[in-house]
């Protein structure tokens, strides 16, 4: 839990491709091999923090439902507010790019995104297999993938999210007329600023997770 909670710090405040296991083990005042025997990648540490993600993104869309914002929409601002994050902030790309570049992650993003999937566009795909849904994913993943690791700047954000958004929601069956108007109210809203404030809150439910876990696990071990 130590390492869990030292390693997903640097991740956040220096840049998942800049953190090394030397650096980790350097902070716990340890080797890197110790690291490297609970942690036999950087990929799998990184994974730890794609599950507080993915719990962090599930906690985000119950709350906006429970306030009143569609399931499709909550979707919908959650890719936006990702691309946003891309766009403005270096650190935030940099993790959510390799989550999508590592199999461990991608796995785990995937199996998360299929979830919600099965609640959020179960109206549009009442006759789909779990089977289809799967394959929707995949197709879905790289999509994001795409969005979140633009390489052409002189394609705006809005038109990349817009496009994105409309092919995926193709994808789930959902109906031209719905697409439009949830693509129209996502582009509307101050995603910027939105998108600085999720990426916040996110990073305080990491220190607020790994401090209640490691916390368990000390008055564990005193058990």
């Amino acid at each position: 839990m130590e390492i869990i909670q030292v390693a997903l710090s640097m991740f956040i405040e220096n840049g998942y491709s800049a953190t090394t296991f030397k650096m980790i083990a350097d902070k716990l005042d340890t080797s890197s091999g110790h690291v490297a025997f609970y942690f036999p990648s950087k990929d799998a540490l990184l994974a730890v923090l794609v599950e507080m993600l993915c719990d962090f993104q599930w906690k985000i869309m119950k709350k906006e439902a429970n306030d009143g914002v569609s399931t499709l929409l909550a979707v919908c601002l959650e890719l936006m507010t990702m691309a946003a994050a891309c766009e403005e902030d270096e650190i935030a790309k940099d993790f959510l790019v390799s989550s999508y570049r590592s199999d461990i992650c991608l796995a785990i993003i995937q199996k998360n995104d299929c979830s919600r999937a099965k609640e959020v566009f179960a109206e549009y795909c009442p006759d789909w297999t779990d089977e289809q849904f799967k394959q929707a994913e995949s197709l879905v993943s790289g999509i994001e993938y795409t969005t979140l690791n633009a390489v052409d700047e002189s394609v705006c954000l809005e038109a990349r999210i817009a496009g994105a958004l409309n092919t995926i929601m193709m994808i789930y069956n959902v109906p031209e007329e719905i697409r439009k108007k949830k693509i129209e109210k996502v582009i509307a809203l101050d995603y910027r600023s939105l998108s600085k404030r999720i990426f916040k809150e996110f990073k305080e439910y990491i220190e607020k997770v790994t401090e209640q876990n490691l916390k368990k696990a000390v008055e564990k071990k005193k058990k």
